[in-house]
């Protein structure tokens, strides 16, 4: 085989037309080999060339007879010395960090770990077997796919409804989906499914982990998998689970799915995990940048450089100090960006991002690349602003141009609809979009994502339907997921016959999608939770890939009313601008002589005093948005006025009368929204009865809005969703 210098740069396998050059950066390695294989069980590579042209730590060579598809690793050389921070074994093959696309995944045994099992020295003795036959290969891939006009949709924030979704999880159970795509990346953007999406209202999917990952090895011997992929091994490479099939094809596949999306109007945003790799603590297995270079690539203790710091509870966290490890992750996001058209990212346990030297820093040398970057600086960029290190709590500390997973609006729209006392004074503030955390730091209203649930935790019918865990599937006696989940049964643990108790539940998760909808910010919500999905109470289902966590497309009656509610309610958001501002409320008139922009109103009609707010025992709140108060604009940058809105909610037990409160011009009230009816009721006398545990939408305009004789939802919304001015 003819072997050519080739060039340092771009770091992977890159294929030209004429060959494939191959980059590998090492810093502290006597020698590397790039192995090629003929399939990907082989444990005996069928070519090893030596890599004789270092530059700048770069080893590097050029294969013209080399083409798209060939199989191919890395052996490493260089001292086995773990007291010292070096875990070079050459009998381990090594994934290439920059691989685009992986064969497939491991197959579990002790020569995957470069120090003999079982030895009483543990991991300072080195094992010479070979590990090539477990692990899964780096696959050359050529890169062309037919784009056409594709290009970023760019969703302003503030028109933006994120829906969260595993790509096996959605689509595995799907009735209409073909068997051979369920499960898969082009099942995802199956007709029925695309369809459901937009009826929904949904504007960018955000995807779990689709970055190569590894099951963890005590999983696997327990039947177990790391449903999730919380474990990437490839930063570069879409996960050949998803695919139908093929070598390589997952990267066509991801491709195809990204462009269907984008036609449909719907962004794709990646949850990623760059805060630590598959490889574990130092007893875990030599994959990839563990036997590439261990000190550059890992944190390791100072002290004990044996050791690793671990800000993620995984055993690891990636080295942030080392400049090849940033240039790791932005050459990653860059690519997920520019090659594979993504829109934006969600990143798992952020913080550890911006660990320079101990402590959390919004200054850091990654968030000032990613600042600067011509092509990351107009993605979507959401912080999960927490970690597991010491200060690791960072909800709203992140920089301008960041959004968060708002766990505060979590927390607080819990307690509030779990009948908490003293909690709506904060329940305001979550509702007008969480300026008390943002609005210091000149952040914008879109830097809140709210959520109620997520992937972690509960989903939404188990948030109402248990008071404890019940993780025992997951075979950690029950000792695994958060203890305080800040739920509540209503009577009785799980599944119940009691229709009194199933009516309340469904009416508390009506609740919380309403209100979800009708708070400022940016609305996530957790795929099924619109069907009241369950995981049987289990609140960490990371293991589970089964029928605990894949979504159950059968739906009976309560569901499916559920369904068509939650379509109401995002409808209404999206049509009214007032519920999906880009700037804060300022609390006070619009412009001289209006009102406020926002007005929180007592049961009697009347505005809010500091010594109501000081009632803990008050749990009824009134939100007055006058319909002047948006800040959107037409195509033309005109702005957009619209109706004036009283948002209702009682979170007590006992029914609650709100006197209406007067709008000095003229008009009706007409009902949008009731979490305690199916039918919507009619608004006479100055006053409506809010029933307990519940949530109205009320409307102020013109008769012409209304209709007369025992108006049903669907003729009330139908006008509600037409807009403003219409």
């Amino acid at each position: 085989m003819r072997v050519w210098p080739g060039q340092p740069y771009p770091l992977g396998a890159t294929w030209d037309g004429i060959g494939v050059n191959f980059a590998i950066f090492s810093e502290n390695a006597t020698g590397i080999e790039l192995c090629l294989f003929d399939k990907p069980d082989d444990g005996i590579e069928s070519h090893t060339i030596p890599l004789r042209e270092p530059t700048d730590h770069v080893w590097h060579c050029f294969l013209p007879d080399v083409r798209p598809g060939q199989l191919y690793g890395y052996r490493v050389h260089g001292p086995y010395d773990p007291e010292r921070g070096l875990r070079f074994n050459p009998a381990q093959l090594l994934i290439d960090p920059y691989a685009k696309a992986i064969s497939g995944r491991i197959t579990w045994s002790d020569a995957l770990f470069a120090y003999k099992i079982g030895s009483p020295r543990a991991d300072l003795e080195i094992d010479p077997n070979n590990s090539a036959g477990g692990v899964p290969k780096s696959v050359v891939i050529n890169s062309a796919f037919e784009w056409g006009n594709d290009r970023p949709l760019r969703i302003p924030w503030n028109r933006t409804l994120i829906y969260e979704c595993h790509v096996k999880g959605m689509t595995i159970q799907h009735p209409k989906v073909p068997e051979r795509l369920r499960g898969t990346y082009l099942g995802l953007v199956y007709d029925d499914v695309l369809d459901y999406l937009l009826s929904l209202g949904v504007t960018a999917v955000e995807l779990l982990p689709v970055h190569q990952f590894v099951v963890d090895r005590h999983l696997h011997e327990r039947g177990l998998t790391n449903y999730w992929g919380y474990n990437s091994i490839g930063f570069f490479a879409p996960d050949v689970r998803y695919a139908s099939g093929g070598r390589g094809i997952q990267v066509h596949e991801f491709k195809s799915m990204v462009k269907t999306f984008h036609s449909a109007g719907i962004e794709v945003i990646l949850d990623v995990v760059y805060n630590h790799t598959g490889e574990g603590n130092h007893l875990g297995p030599t994959l990839s940048l563990r036997g590439i270079d261990n000190q550059a690539y890992y944190r390791l203790d100072p002290k004990n450089p044996r050791q690793y710091i671990d800000f993620t509870g995984t055993g690891n966290s990636l080295n942030m100090q080392h400049p090849r490890t940033i240039q790791l992750i932005m050459d990653s996001l860059r690519y997920w960006v520019s090659e594979m058209h993504v829109d934006g990212f969600r990143f798992d346990l952020a913080p550890v991002l911006a660990r320079e030297l101990w402590e959390v820093n919004k200054l850091s040398a990654f968030f000032d690349t990613i600042q600067q970057d011509p092509i990351l600086s107009t993605a979507k960029l959401i912080a999960e602003p927490w970690d597991v290190g010491p200060g690791g709590y960072q909800v709203g500390n992140f920089p301008v141009r960041w959004a968060e997973w708002n766990g505060q609006y979590r927390d607080a729209i819990r307690k509030y609809w779990r009948g908490e006392e003293g909690t709506t004074g904060e329940l305001a503030s979550r509702l007008a979009g969480s300026a008390d955390i943002y609005q210091g730091t000149g952040r914008a209203v879109y830097a809140s994502v709210n959520f109620i649930t997520a992937h972690d935790g509960y989903t939404l019918y188990d948030l109402v339907s248990y008071e404890q865990k019940h993780n025992e599937a997951n075979g950690e006696n029950n000792q695994d997921g958060h203890n305080d989940n800040l739920s509540r049964n209503w009577g009785a643990e799980g599944d119940t016959d009691d229709e009194r108790i199933i009516d309340l539940r469904f009416r508390l998760m009506r609740d919380f999608l309403a209100t979800l909808a009708f708070s400022q910010g940016v609305p996530m919500l957790s795929h099924g939770d619109e069907i009241a999905r369950t995981q049987r109470g289990n609140n960490n289902a990371y293991a589970q890939d089964n029928e605990i966590s894949w979504v159950d497309w059968r739906l009976d009656a309560r569901r499916a009313a559920l369904l068509e509610f939650t379509k109401t309610v995002f409808a209404i958001r999206q049509a009214h601008p007032i519920f999906r501002r880009r700037h804060f409320f300022r609390g006070a008139p619009v412009r001289e002589g209006a009102p406020k922009d926002l007005m929180w109103i007592r049961s009697d009609g009347q505005e809010l005093t500091e010594q109501d707010w000081q009632n803990g025992g008050n749990k009824a709140l009134g939100a007055l948005v006058n319909g002047d108060a948006t800040d959107d604009t037409d195509e033309r940058g005109r702005p957009i006025t619209d109706d004036t809105m009283l948002l209702l909610t009682n979170a007590g037990h006992e029914e609650v009368r709100f006197t209406l409160p007067r709008i000095a011009h003229e008009g009706v009230w007409a009902e949008l929204v009731e979490t305690a009816a199916e039918q919507l009721r009619m608004i006479e006398g100055g006053c409506v009865k809010l029933a307990p545990h519940s949530l109205v939408l009320l409307r102020f305009g013109p008769d012409r809005r209304l209709v007369v004789d025992a108006p049903s939802r669907e003729e009330i919304v139908s006008r509600a969703t037409a807009g403003p001015n219409q």
